[in-house]
């Protein structure tokens, strides 16, 4: 299929409604229903969504009204997103792990007067949220729901609302897309909040098309573009996955395979067999403990191959080589990268991470291996995605590449990341003090700190309200230490801290499955809280940080520890659903144990 110009649709709905066309009873989307893979097609799909516009209009939804969208990774959520914006309305699209006081805060800052929800357990907490909104009016169950006795809100099942004359509705929304417009309002997607309440990110239809084009650039460009599958994994709710994992393919006319969870990741992989996958970098460090464990188990050929690897791929991203490395290179793609390539179905272009920093060591393990590893930059203010690493201009793993095409990045004095195009966002909802703040002049101003390399590409060197400030004034990036903190086999998670104090400190938990063979060689009782009591215990994990720490400048290093209670968790409110720590949240329930540390 040609590289498209993006530039001649005016919304998101026109693009997919070009692209049904073209591509007809081809193959759209994937769900895995009594053990096999099923799909949609274009024209099921375009038929569906055209109908549950016309639907939404009829229950008396008016041009504008936001339509809060709450479901797993499915079919039916790229159907109703995209019937949302084909009404003309605005899709709020919020987690699946949301609390009744998340979704009340959404509800009532976005004032939307419809919920979309697929199941009876994610209905549970949206439904005691919305009794408590003002405006909602509209619960849409996607699976059947047990109606509540409530008389404020009007139930209705979607196989009624995708039904009926499928041309008839097509012919409606063609004549309303025509008056939407690509700065007309998307979905409002609410920030994960790694600090304080989410707010509300204003994306119109013209940023995320800029982030397609952009993105469909690099893949045409860089890898071919033909007949391109994806497996949705990440949260659709997050802008990451919206863009990237939802508009990307529709835009390519590729398709979508939607995973079945984490726990069937890898077999989903093996079965799908995808081209493009686009993954936030905690799940790229748990399948590197994973596969280094399972080689390293096996001992032997494969083990020093791994190894061999490494060096090799060390050696490349330092511009060195040896006169050996063309035979290695030879060797390791007809032994060891063959198995690896399996594991990630064979026909893998390119792992694209996203979301948050990926620490170069796990990005250098990944090509290593054979595999392309492309991290990328971006926010949600900026549809998300600003920039990513491609080979034509060089993969390095300390920098997340170029801008994407029409994407203009600047410096501000103190190397704060300036982003400016059509990618940025109109401000935040109902939000004038922080839109003011955010957007100066044009420019999206990220908060992040950084600089170009000599090739073009964006080096970022630290976020600036995480910035760890020590009481000398030396500027630490935190988010640096924890990563290496991370890749040690007895460290599962790690946060540090140390704002204006005379040296770092961290909290700490440990692996799970590490902390099990130490008890067993040990010969201890396997119960994680009672070995944190133990010297030994804490000795060997002590030696993780000092491995760490002989990397680390004298300012980095951390000097003391402690444990945390129990890992940090959606659940538990300590990570964002993109899986980021929750700072704040781990220094109220740990500061007292953190500031202890500077009295040993």
């Amino acid at each position: 299929m040609q590289l498209t110009d993006f530039a001649r649709y005016p919304n998101l709905v026109a693009m997919f409604l070009d692209r049904a066309r073209l591509r007809g009873d081809a193959p759209m989307l994937w769900a895995k229903k009594q053990g096999q893979w099923q799909s949609l097609n274009w024209n099921e799909v375009a038929d569906q969504v055209c109908l549950l516009a016309r639907s939404l209009r009829d229950i008396g939804l008016k041009e504008g009204d936001r339509v809060v969208l709450v479901s797993e990774n499915r079919p039916e959520w790229c159907i109703a997103d995209l019937a949302i914006m084909a009404a003309g309305l605005v899709t709020v699209p919020t987690y699946t792990t949301n609390t009744e006081r998340d979704h009340l805060h959404i509800l009532e800052n976005s004032g939307a007067r419809a919920v979309i929800v697929s199941t009876p357990k994610l209905a549970q907490p949206l439904l005691a949220a919305a009794l408590h909104a003002p405006n909602v009016e509209h619960v849409i169950a996607i699976e059947p729901l047990k109606r509540m006795q409530s008389g404020m809100l009007a139930f209705h099942e979607w196989p009624h609302l995708v039904s009926g004359d499928a041309a008839a509705a097509r012919f409606e929304v063609e004549a309303r897309a025509v008056g939407i417009g690509r700065d007309d309002l998307a979905c409002i997607i609410y920030t994960s909040g790694t600090g304080g309440a989410p707010r509300g990110v204003r994306q119109h239809h013209g940023a995320i098309l800029c982030n397609v084009d952009g993105a469909a650039h690099v893949l045409a460009e860089d890898f071919g573009w033909k007949d391109e599958v994806f497996l949705s994994f990440l949260p659709l709710s997050h802008a990451y996955e919206h863009s990237a994992g939802q508009f990307l393919p529709i835009g390519m006319g590729g398709e979508i395979h939607y995973a079945e969870g984490l726990e069937k990741l890898g077999s989903n992989i093996e079965e799908v067999r995808p081209t493009i996958m686009v993954v936030v970098p905690r799940l790229f460090e748990v399948l590197r403990t994973r596969i280094m464990k399972q080689v390293e188990k096996q001992g032997g050929l494969g083990a020093n191959l791994m190894h061999r690897a490494l060096d090799l791929a060390a050696r490349r991203a330092a511009g060195h080589r040896k006169l050996t490395d063309p035979l290695l290179n030879l060797v390791l793609e007809a032994t060891l990268r063959p198995k690896i390539r399996k594991r990630f179905g064979g026909r893998m272009k390119a792992l694209v991470s996203g979301g948050a920093p990926l620490n170069p060591d796990v990005g250098l393990f990944f090509q290593a291996m054979g595999l392309t590893m492309l991290q990328g930059y971006g926010q949600t203010e900026a549809g998300p995605v600003i920039s990513v690493n491609r080979p034509r201009a060089g993969i390095r793993m300390d920098t997340v590449g170029p801008p994407l095409k029409d994407v203009e990045v600047a410096f501000a004095e103190d190397g704060e990341i300036l982003v400016r195009g059509e990618l940025v966002m109109h401000g935040y909802w109902r939000n004038e003090v922080e839109s003011a703040r955010t957007l100066k002049d044009g420019w999206l101003h990220t908060g992040d700190i950084g600089h170009l390399d000599d090739a073009g590409r964006i080096m970022i060197t630290d976020r600036k309200k995480d910035m760890i400030v020590n009481d000398k004034g030396d500027n630490i990036s935190p988010q640096k230490i924890e990563g290496m903190l991370t890749l040690q086999p007895e460290i599962a998670q790690a946060m540090v801290s140390g704002d204006k104090r005379p040296y770092v400190v961290g909290l700490i938990v440990p692996d799970a499955e590490w902390a099990l063979d130490w008890a067993r060689e040990a010969d201890e009782h396997f119960d994680l809280d009672a070995l944190q009591d133990l010297p030994a215990f804490r000795s060997a994990v002590r030696a993780a940080v000092d491995r760490v720490n002989t990397d680390l400048s004298v300012i980095e290093k951390v000097r003391q520890f402690a444990f945390a209670d129990e890992p940090f968790s959606i659940e538990n409110e300590e990570m964002t659903p993109s899986m980021k720590i929750r700072r704040h949240k781990i220094r109220e329930r740990y500061g007292a144990r953190l500031d202890a540390l500077y009295r040993n």
